[in-house]
């Protein structure tokens, strides 16, 4: 078991963590990275990445990812390939274990640990996630322009995603296990008025139809078994794109009781700024941002948590300076 000491440590390696490592190390921080298990986050399972502002054509998600890693690298940041399995925060300075037994103490902590959307979880959703399954309108939806899409979910999320993709596709069907939506009245009268939207109650998707991976063709989905809940009757539907919008679930756990949660469960931050309730500890990307969910507004919020943890440590420096 060892023990290093650095001014800024980061937890998570998707753009808001990348981000933020690139910034604290043009500012001189020495920043170290402990990566997790999922290197890169969400863009690992997307494939054309389109709305990334600095890339003329269409980039896969994999490699902007480890472009990101590299840029890291370059300016001086560090990665380690580990786990964490602990944070203690009530005191400085600020404590992380990680799996390999290394203890790490730092003045200021990043966390970016990112958040996972929800699935399905039926036999064929991996083999088909990123080839016309997607958990994010917003990010491939401009794909499917003119083409017949499913969404998934009877909440908010999913009465949000038909909203924006029924002015993309020409027809958006909703599949909802239950037979009424969860999703606020307002969102839910919208639905209704739109004549490219159609609804399917009582019924959930338990597989998905296409051609699966033939080297060197990708899968394709094109179309989906339906069960009826109260019938127990399946019905093949022939589609283009299938959205599941039931939820995302932020990667928190460390810091349960430990910082400020909302009331969804995702880190809280002042406005304007990725400080949490603890000073010198910020957050940054989808570990907080349950609104956007964007890889360009994570980044944009790694940008800012380096900078913010930058001037933290400034602080501290200017506080011990004053009491010698």
């Amino acid at each position: 078991m060892s023990t290093r000491h650095v001014p800024v440590l980061i937890i998570g390696s998707g753009p808001a963590g990348y981000t933020a490592a690139i910034y604290a190390a043009r500012a001189m921080l020495e920043p170290v990275l402990i990566a997790g298990m999922e290197q890169g986050g969400q863009l690992m399972i997307t494939t054309d990445v389109e709305n990334y502002p600095g890339y003329a054509d269409p980039v896969q998600g994999p490699w902007m990812m480890e472009q990101m890693l590299k840029q890291a690298e370059h300016v001086g940041a560090e990665i380690v390939n580990d786990l964490v399995t602990n944070v203690e925060i009530a005191e400085r300075p600020f404590t992380v274990t990680t799996d390999s037994g290394t203890i790490w103490t730092c003045d200021s902590l990043i966390i970016a640990t990112g958040a996972q959307a929800k699935w399905l979880g039926i036999p064929s959703e991996k083999q088909f996630m990123g080839f016309g399954v997607s958990a994010c309108a917003t990010c491939d939806g401009f794909f499917y322009r003119g083409k017949n899409v499913i969404v998934v979910g009877g909440g908010n999320s999913a009465v949000e995603e038909a909203l924006y993709l029924s002015n993309l596709a020409a027809k958006v069907t909703i599949v909802h296990r239950r037979d009424s939506f969860r999703a606020e009245k307002i969102l839910q009268q919208r639905v209704f008025d739109k004549e490219n939207i159609d609804i399917i109650w009582d019924t959930e998707v338990v597989e998905y139809l296409g051609t699966p991976p033939q080297p060197p063709m990708p899968a394709s989905v094109n179309g989906i078994r339906l069960k009826n809940r109260k019938t127990g009757v399946s019905t093949d539907m022939p589609i283009d794109g299938v959205f599941v919008a039931i939820g995302h679930a932020p990667a928190v756990s460390l810091f349960k009781d430990k910082l400020k949660h909302k009331s969804n469960g995702y880190l809280w931050t002042a406005p304007d700024s990725t400080a949490t309730d603890v000073p010198g500890v910020f957050a940054a990307g989808d570990v907080t941002d349950d609104i956007y969910r964007q890889a360009v507004t994570a980044a944009g919020m790694g940008c800012m948590a380096a900078l913010e943890a930058e001037r933290y440590i400034a602080g501290l420096v200017r506080h011990a300076e004053a009491a010698e």
